[in-house]
């Protein structure tokens, strides 16, 4: 069944030059398959009637016409022997094909539509226009970060591009990832293991680097993570103890120390700098510094599966921690190992004195416990040198029952024998080593690749929280970072302006395990029990040394005074009620040991620069002009 009779005719209007016309055919060449003949004629006559005697010849549908293929055919002949040089031009079109090219047009109009829309959205949420009230909006925008609860690792669709490298993601890496993130840098973190770290130091956080951690946005990691609140310290020796407060009257009432497990506390801050949709995560071993004409310019690194990668970036900051294989490009390190620790848990064990950090002076090294959660106690025994007793034949386990246990308050003994038998001892070295940079274009150390101290007064994330603080404010007016010349020049005033705190909390940690050790020097002695007495007296003998080791009054000059006044009191004891030849050769003795204890110190941590910080000319640089 053929219709020959068009179904549709449209006359376009007349032209100077020729006239056209169209008409369209429906043919039914095969059962349920209408086809579409489109017919252009271009007659010698300028009159309608004249058109209608022509006729079109249609083209047979291709097969795969019913495939949804679009098949076109011309043919031309004579129509009349009037018009010999007219042609003829038929195109066949399936209605399918038509509906569908409408459809997609449609479809594609649509998503047009609303990808203008969500682009519209993250524009004003970069501007600062929308307030996201949850993280799927936050996160929706273009690129979404990801925790795996596998291997944990975090994974993240990341752009091309990234302002700064940071190697390591502890404590030091992970939050100054968030830190930079949320200023607006693209940042890339490069961990060597990506899953919770175990480890039995950085438990301990002062209040003045929880004020650090409010700063800088990160105070609810210690939430939820079982955190225990720490309001001071209680000081043991020869049967009697002193209870020593934080000076927190000034304060906001949350204000404190806090104690945890380590690791959960890095992992809450991993998965809150994975948040920020420029910040990546990224599981590696970086094996060394990239340098190109005296600049760092990036990282090369090894992923999980054993493949050699590199990362470029116009800043590269190592934060790998004490076991750093990278420092040595960007400092001086002098690391000196003067003891180690030994940690065990205890369970189930009450402090004589609730949220506060006990301090045992045993013989020969301090002893410490604070409780890390809710059931669980700390212990840390100092073991002077760098060699312990063997753990696997049982000599350290002797070495505590015998040596340590009866050094104990009665409360703790139990508790404490309780967990060396369970068997779950571990060993740390105690490391020590100067800030002593070598400033380097490209690069920077921050975290214990950089400054370590003894850990005895819990004050390294202090000052890499602290030193966080400072490199944000440093980089803050800085939008162009790529001049790496200019960029290391100015961030020399870093190395200085971290002194006030960082100086002082070395400085104390290092001269307090000295004095807190056991020593046959009669002279030592008399100055590890006038310390004892000293802070003892209660006052401002008493808050004031508190208010240097919580970071809450970070002042060198305050630090020496109050070092020089427990040695005058020593002296004083030794001299009242009256002087003999024998206790004066004494107090000149304690004098020179303070001398020897705190002035090495001192000058390792430069004195230029704890005393008189205003006359580093770093201090004063300007940001390079962008």
């Amino acid at each position: 069944m053929q219709l020959q009779k068009p179904i549709f005719q449209t006359h376009l209007p007349p032209q100077p030059s020729s006239q056209l016309f169209a008409q369209i055919h429906l043919h039914y060449h095969k059962p349920h398959l209408p086809t579409i003949s489109l017919c252009f004629h271009k007659p010698t006559s300028t009159t309608p009637e004249s058109s209608t005697s022509s006729s079109c010849i249609p083209t047979e549908t291709d097969s795969r016409t019913k495939q949804g293929h679009l098949s076109s055919s011309s043919s031309s002949g004579s129509c009349n022997s009037s018009i010999n040089s007219m042609m003829a031009t038929m195109v066949a079109i399936d209605p399918y094909v038509v509906w569908t090219f409408f459809a997609s047009l449609l479809g594609f109009l649509l998503l047009s539509l609303l990808r203008r829309r969500n682009y519209g959205n993250a524009t004003a949420e970069d501007k600062g226009m929308v307030k996201n009230k949850n993280k799927t909006t936050e996160n929706h925008v273009s690129e979404e970060c990801v925790k795996s609860s596998g291997n944990g690792d975090f994974r993240q669709e990341f752009g091309s591009g990234t302002d700064v490298i940071i190697v390591g993601a502890g404590v030091a890496g992970a939050a100054l990832a968030h830190t930079l993130g949320k200023e607006g840098r693209r940042v890339r973190v490069i961990e060597r293991d990506l899953t919770e770290p175990d480890r039995i130091v950085g438990e301990l956080l002062q209040p003045g680097g929880y004020l650090k951690l409010i700063d800088l946005g990160l105070e609810d990691c210690v939430e939820e993570i079982d955190a225990q609140r720490v309001l001071g310290y209680a000081l043991f020796k020869d049967g009697k103890n002193t209870k020593l407060s934080y000076p927190l009257e000034q304060f906001h009432s949350d204000v404190a120390g806090r104690s945890f497990h380590n690791g959960r506390f890095i992992q809450r801050m991993r998965e809150k700098a994975a948040t920020l949709p420029n910040v990546q995560l990224e599981q590696g071993t970086v094996t060394s510094l990239l340098e190109e004409n005296g600049t760092i310019t990036g990282v090369q690194y090894k992923t999980k599966d054993g493949q050699e990668l590199q990362a470029h970036a116009p800043l590269t900051i190592v934060c790998d921690g004490c076991f750093s294989n990278l420092r040595r490009t960007l400092c001086k390190p002098q690391v000196e190992v003067p003891s180690c620790f030994v940690g065990l848990i205890l369970e189930n064990c009450e402090l004589p004195f609730a949220n506060h950090g006990h301090v045992i002076l045993a013989d020969p090294s301090p002893i410490l416990f604070y409780q890390i959660s809710s059931t669980e106690v700390r212990c840390l025994v100092d073991v002077p040198g760098q060699k312990v007793p063997p753990i696997t034949n049982g000599a350290m386990a002797n070495y505590l029952k015998n040596v340590v246990a009866p050094q104990l308050p009665p409360e703790l003994h139990d508790p404490f024998i309780a967990a060396i038998d369970k068997g779950s001892i571990r060993t740390m070295p105690n490391r020590s080593m100067p800030a002593n940079p070598q400033p380097t274009p490209g690069a920077l150390l921050m975290g214990d690749a950089f400054n370590m101290r003894h850990p005895l007064t819990g004050g390294g994330m202090t000052v890499a929280l602290s030193d966080i603080v400072i490199l944000r404010d440093l980089l803050k007016p800085l939008r162009d970072i790529n001049d790496a010349s200019s960029l290391c020049n100015y961030l020399e005033s870093f190395y200085t302006l971290r002194k006030p705190v960082a100086s002082t909390i070395n400085t104390l940690a290092g001269a307090l395990y000295k004095v807190f050790s056991a020593s046959p020097d009669q002279a030592r002695k008399e100055m590890r029990q006038a310390c004892f007495d000293y802070l003892s007296l209660g006052g401002a003998c008493s808050t004031g040394p508190v208010a240097l080791l919580s970071g809450l009054n970070p002042r060198p000059l305050s630090l020496v005074l109050h070092f020089f006044a427990v040695a005058i009191y020593g002296v004083g004891r030794l001299l009242l009620p009256f002087p003999s030849p024998k206790r004066m050769w004494i107090g000149v003795r304690l004098i020179w040991s303070a001398v020897r204890i705190i002035f090495p110190i001192i000058k390792a941590e430069g004195v230029r620069q704890m005393f008189f910080p205003a006359t580093i000319p770093a201090c004063h640089r300007a940001p390079p002009a962008n």
